[in-house]
């Protein structure tokens, strides 16, 4: 037998005839039902956005959803911030090979890793070293690393020290490899800052490459100790 309340064309058919009665309107239980869960599907868009999220489509929602939203959004933002303190370190780590795949591969999600291959008796070696203790203070997100070379890789040449490792969620992203490459024993501290900022592992408040600064003020010396057009030509007329 066919449902007279059924949705069909030939039912509509009968009820303009009068044949079928009126089709039963839902009772007010059923449209509560119907609006509880759509008020539950909200609920888990809101459980299902990031602090990011949230605040992006803020404007999407309406006047009755601002509550939840915004307790939503502290939510976020305390689990955010439990994160952070979890994940931070602020003083230079010594590791030996043992402890590199934990410590380094499996460090974690979001984590930066600075790795110093070293050895002792090398005065770079015991200058980055220091250089590294300061940073790790002032960026105690970042996780900053010491191993004696032959700890981590056996057989690791004594002309690539110092070597720094830069690794980000257990992938290697930068690597500083040798004397040269860190312009020997002068190295200050910001230099050493301004190349790991630029390999992602902190976040610098410098401007510009300190570097950079230290060349021009040599370059601006080695300018101003050469004669001049002038001074040469007057010691030519004087020969």
């Amino acid at each position: 037998m066919q449902d007279p309340n059924e949705d069909t064309e030939w039912n509509d058919i009968l009820r303009k005839k009068g044949i079928l009665p009126p089709k039963e309107s839902p009772n007010d239980d059923e449209e509560e039902e119907e609006v509880a869960l759509k008020q539950q599907s909200v609920v888990k868009t809101y459980e299902s956005m990031t602090l990011e999220e949230l605040e992006e489509n803020e404007d999407e929602f309406g006047e009755d959803d601002e509550a939840a939203i915004e307790m939503y959004k502290q939510q976020r933002l305390a689990e955010w911030k439990a994160a952070q303190k979890k994940n931070v370190f602020g003083e230079l780590g010594e590791i030996s090979g043992q402890d590199y795949v934990k410590e380094v591969n499996k460090a974690g999600e979001g984590i930066w890793v600075v790795l110093h291959l070293y050895k002792q008796g090398i005065p770079l070696c015991t200058l980055i070293n220091q250089h590294l203790s300061g940073l790790a203070r002032k960026f105690p997100q970042t996780k900053f690393l010491k191993s004696i070379y032959t700890t981590c890789i056996p057989n690791y040449p004594d002309r690539n020290l110092p070597t720094i490792f830069v690794y980000f969620e257990g992938e290697m992203k930068a690597q500083f490899i040798g004397p040269l490459v860190f312009g020997g024993i002068n190295l200050k501290v910001e230099e050493l800052e301004w190349r790991l900022s630029e390999s992602g592992a902190v976040k610098t408040d410098l401007e510009e490459n300190p570097r950079k600064q230290i060349e021009d003020k040599l370059m601006s010396s080695i300018r101003s100790s050469l004669p001049t057009r002038k001074d040469s030509d007057s010691e030519d007329e004087d020969n």
